[in-house]
């Protein structure tokens, strides 16, 4: 985004109801004003007012599409890097994370105001739509109208796929609205009309964007590239939404989804980043500070700057987060491309050194080895002995013992309150290469070329085996999930390229997979050798399979996680928007 910040109130700032008076005189607009007559004419116009789009959209929580860090306080719990806490991946503990433990262990209520992420936000559809109706009078090309069209209609896409996804129907709205307007007072649209809207600013969005605004790869606008992937989101998240939880025509939303992300394959300017170093190549773009203009992976990013817009996720990161789970560290293959449960390669979890031998080197790119505490800087580069958990003497402490690593950098991780110019990835295009192949395989058409073009090249990256359609291994752990040995490895495969980005709590909704959710979050062993080595801290532990483990939640609120199947798919609507209208209906068992 441009490090011009443009105020919120332009959108408003259109004037409507001057005189209607034939008196030439009285027809001459103020100069001191900006109207509709004076502001839609140049392409400067039209590129100044979606700057002010953009401006909206860095409120993360009312507009949670294009994710970054939120500045200022709400860097603790505002942003991308937290969003997989409302799931198995990681396990906070932290009274200002409680909204993410409450929704992950599904204690979370009906609320009487909007909820972190929630149903909000609809003054930036209303800005849209002023912009939608205005955009036509200016005197430009049609190409020219089209591509800032296209800006907005991609927003307003990307944030009703939003909505939908959280609370199913949606109020759509694609005109400015007044005070008497009957939409503020009608019923939710129903989800299908809503996403087929959707799909129709998606396509426009993706075919009348350009390919380059000429910003040198910087964090400037969205091209149509990053429109090709959103809609590949988008309906990777609708086609498998309809295909598990029932609606019409899933596979025309795959093969949209699937489409979309073959012609960003084939076509886009875009690669993933490597240097033929595959013990560091993964983590490296997460661990780039302050500028990733350039980086081939990195599709749009939100750029900091010191006096301009800062956050201080990374000192809240490496505490707050918890660490990540004894679930998502298992999730890791072991060299030979086997699961943990079949490959005689795996050494188990005795001491957390066993954990990361003969695994995926994005294990040890993404959690904490003992050994590269300096490496990476940790604890400020700290000498004490790691991992360390809660009560333990000194250093960065965690609850389950797996320090995340993946997006950590000592320099801003310790700077001065609010300076960080720590950058935020939205889109990269390894996201690319998993929804193509996820899409192919629920339509039942891949192929090892397939395969070849996209999982493969993510394995390619970190000297991973490649997956052999022939060949795909059935772990045990997931044979009740009801799909494909094929698509369980694909969704892995997803889990662990895309931890911490954001997108899996979306994952287990879209694939009916809520019940993961009632396992509860297990930290490292914690047999007597661990209670001796980690001294001082202050943790429980439960058994699991005879097994002892750091137990995250024992003794709080959130100890036995549930997850209803008549309503947790869904978000409630909140009490005052009911009280406001009661035309819209609350989600089913709220």
């Amino acid at each position: 985004m441009k490090n011009i910040i443009i105020k919120h109130s332009l959108a408003l700032l259109v004037v409507l109801g001057l005189a209607s008076c034939n008196d030439d005189f009285l027809e001459r607009y103020p100069l001191d004003e900006v109207s509709n007559e004076t502001f839609w004419n140049t392409e400067n116009d039209l590129r100044v007012y979606n700057n002010s789009l953009y401006d909206l959209a860095r409120n993360d929580d009312a507009v949670p599409i294009m994710m970054g860090h939120y500045q200022n306080f709400e860097s603790h719990w505002g942003g991308i890097w937290y969003l997989d806490e409302f799931t198995d991946n990681i396990a906070p503990r932290h009274s200002r994370h409680t909204r993410y433990q409450q929704v992950r262990a599904g204690k979370h209520t009906v609320t009487s105001g909007s909820q972190w992420f929630g149903y909000k936000g609809w003054n930036f559809v209303r800005a849209i739509n002023v912009g939608l109706e205005n955009y036509g009078t200016a005197d430009v090309s049609q190409e020219v109208k089209d591509k800032y069209a296209a800006e907005a209609r991609l927003f307003r896409g990307w944030f009703y796929a939003d909505k939908v996804s959280k609370f199913g129907d949606a109020p759509w709205v694609d005109r400015e609205l007044n005070v008497d307007s009957e939409e503020l007072y009608a019923s939710r649209t129903p989800r299908e009309e809503v996403m087929a809207n959707v799909l129709d600013d998606l396509n426009f969005a993706s075919q009348n964007l350009p390919d380059d605004w000429g910003d040198g790869g910087g964090p400037g606008r969205l091209n149509r590239w990053a429109a090709l992937l959103v809609k590949s989101r988008i309906c990777l998240f609708e086609g498998t939404w309809r295909k598990y939880h029932g609606g019409t025509n899933p596979d025309m939303w795959l093969q949209e989804a699937a489409s979309a992300a073959k012609e960003l394959m084939d076509n886009g300017p875009y690669e993933l980043y490597q240097t033929g170093d595959p013990e560091n190549d993964y983590n490296a773009i997460h661990q780039i500070t302050d500028d990733l203009t350039g980086v081939p992976e990195v599709m749009y990013w939100r750029r900091y700057e010191l006096g301009i817009y800062t956050n201080h996720v990374q000192s809240y990161h490496r505490g707050y987060n918890g660490g990540a789970t004894k679930s998502m560290v298992e999730d890791y293959l072991c060299t030979d491309g086997l699961p943990i449960t079949l490959s005689p390669l795996y050494e188990g979890d005795a001491t957390i050194e066993d954990v990361f031998q003969n695994r995926d080197p994005r294990l040890r790119q993404t959690i904490l080895h003992p050994d590269d505490v300096l490496k990476y800087g940790y604890g400020n580069f700290d000498t004490r002995p790691y991992p360390r958990l809660r009560g333990m003497d000194g250093g960065q402490t965690i609850e389950t013992g797996y320090h995340i690593i993946k997006v950590f950098d000592p320099n801003t991780s310790y700077a001065t309150y609010n300076t960080s110019n720590t950058p935020a990835i939205t889109l990269r295009y390894g996201e690319a290469l998993l929804n193509y192949a996820e899409a192919m395989a629920e339509l039942g058409t891949i192929s090892q070329e397939d395969l070849d073009i996209s999982i493969n090249l993510l394995r390619d990256r970190v000297g991973m085996p490649h997956m052999d359609i022939n060949n795909i291994p059935v772990d045990p752990r997931y044979t009740s999930d009801g799909v494909s040995p094929l698509i369980v490895e694909i969704r892995r495969e997803r889990r662990v390229e895309l931890f911490m980005e954001g997108l899996r709590y979306d994952d287990l909704r879209r694939w009916k997979q809520g019940k993961k959710l009632e396992t509860p979050d297990y930290g490292i062993r914690w047999d007597a050798a661990a209670q001796t080595r980690y001294e001082g801290a202050n943790v429980l532990s439960s058994m699991v399979d005879g097994v002892p483990y750091v137990d995250i939640y024992q003794g709080t609120d959130f100890a036995d996680p549930v997850f209803d199947e008549n309503k947790h798919y869904l978000w409630p609507i909140p009490t005052s928007t009911i009280s406001q209208n009661p035309n819209v209906q609350q989600n089913p068992g709220w």
